[in-house]
């Protein structure tokens, strides 16, 4: 079974850029994305053989989330249950009788770390949501989490360790994610890789000097370990400044 997660920086605008020819390319069976920056209504997507559910942000042109998929799930749930969290459409969680999939755009932490304190609350509730979701059934949790792990999941961490993204506080929030049984499955396949990432600045021509950071993932619940069969990070896609992730189970 195929997953693709996606942060497409605005889906009208990489509609015109190819998107359903790359959509039909990846041929997943789950195709998540995160910051769609649009509104219901705002775009006709025509794409046979998958149901559509699509989170959208209160404030037009603004985060939102959608998912794909061949398969209909049991139930469909909208944000994590917190009115101070829900209404910038950044989560969908579908329900099957096995497991669950989740997407998720991360708030960012903004410039000089801004909206740090709304981030920690953020990923306190965040992870109680998953807590919850994990004692019922594993979870396949994917999305653009805007946060570089270590050292090895950007280029210029030297100079990045005060900035949103790799803040010490985020680093240790997904620590803590990975701590209560949760997998990084890129790094379960390439524990040591370096120099391929999922994010580049627009400026400074940092994806063509390939300055970036890593921060799109799926991550698995741990009882899921026998069946990952493989991850990517499709830096050859373009469209967006995030390229595609991906994640094979057997």
């Amino acid at each position: 079974m195929k997953f693709i997660s996606w942060n497409v920086n605005g889906l009208r605008a990489i509609v015109k850029k190819g998107f359903l020819d790359i959509f039909n390319e990846l041929d997943a069976d789950f195709f998540c994305l995160q910051e769609t920056k649009l509104q219901e209504g705002q775009i006709d997507l025509q794409l046979p053989g998958y149901y559509d559910y699509w989170n959208y942000a209160e404030k037009k042109g603004y985060s939102g989330t959608a998912i794909f998929t061949r398969h209909k799930p049991l139930d469909v749930f909208y944000g994590i249950g917190k009115n101070e969290h829900d209404s910038e459409g950044r989560v969908i969680t579908l329900s099957y009788p096995d497991y669950y999939v989740v997407t998720c755009y991360t708030p960012n932490s903004q410039s000089e770390l801004a909206r740090l304190d709304y981030r920690m609350s953020w990923e306190e509730d965040f992870l109680a949501y998953l807590n919850q979701l994990d004692s019922e059934k594993p979870v396949i949790l994917c999305g653009d989490l805007n946060v570089a792990h270590e050292n090895i999941d950007l280029k210029n961490w030297k100079t990045n360790r005060k900035n949103a993204g790799f803040s010490d506080e985020e680093r240790m929030k997904f620590k803590t994610l990975l701590n209560h049984g949760f997998i990084d499955t890129f790094r379960y396949f390439y524990p040591t890789l370096e120099g391929v990432y999922s994010w580049w600045s627009y400026r400074f021509n940092a994806r063509k000097n390939n300055a970036g950071w890593r921060i799109d993932y799926f991550c698995v619940s741990e009882r899921l370990k026998d069946q990952l069969e493989d991850a990517k990070i499709h830096t050859e896609i373009m469209g967006s400044d995030h390229c595609p992730v991906e994640l094979t189970l057997k």
